[in-house]
């Protein structure tokens, strides 16, 4: 039976931060790749991310590159499996639901250092482009994944939620639910169905 988004939805007003999570950042971003090795060798290489576990989940490897203290991007590999490559952020006519992964750096000098790595190691990457509140460049894995690296030009350890910032608040049109967050709580959520 099928839900419309009205009837899928909670109407009763939630709390923010009452009871949220204390969460640790991304334990990990799982991908798929057709090629494991091709995969390590950009990662660890190129990347210079540390592999720091594999196992096998049913006949797939899965391994894990560490992006930072307890957060891993992790691939699944499916031999075969149908890889395609696309701009971030750009638009497609694909039916996708993941647009690209950034990875954070600490400042500029680390932004431009990655950049010089990738292209000694003869991948494409994009100028440094400003987007005010981070700086980030842009590039692809084997697998046709587009990826960024970034940082923060603003105080990334102190961001919240501060709706009347217009400088991290720059949407001039916000959806209706920031206007309810401002207001203390949202008036629904969304249901989900596991498929």
């Amino acid at each position: 039976m099928e839900h419309t988004v009205e009837e899928a939805t909670r109407t009763n007003i939630v709390p923010v931060d009452q009871t949220a999570p204390d969460w640790r950042g991304v334990h990990h971003l799982a991908m798929v790749t057709p090629d494991m090795d091709t995969t390590v060798r950009f990662y660890v290489g190129v990347l210079g991310m540390p592999l720091v576990a594999t196992l096998r989940a049913g006949p797939m490897r899965h391994y894990f590159f560490e992006l930072g203290p307890g957060n891993t991007i992790a691939f699944f590999e499916v031999p075969g499996a149908e890889t395609f490559s696309k701009l971030a952020g750009a638009p497609t006519s694909r039916a996708i639901q993941f647009d690209h992964v950034s990875f954070g750096l600490d400042d500029e000098a680390a932004l431009i250092a990655l950049q010089q790595r990738l292209v000694a190691a003869g991948c494409e990457v994009t100028p440094v482009v400003d987007h005010d509140i981070l700086r980030s460049i842009y590039f692809h894995d084997p697998n046709g994944i587009a990826l960024e690296a970034s940082w923060w030009t603003v105080d990334g350890e102190t961001l919240a939620f501060v709706p009347d910032d217009p400088h991290l608040f720059a949407d001039p049109d916000p959806v209706p639910a920031v206007a309810e967050l401002a207001e203390g709580g949202l008036r629904s959520t969304p249901v989900t169905r596991l498929r």
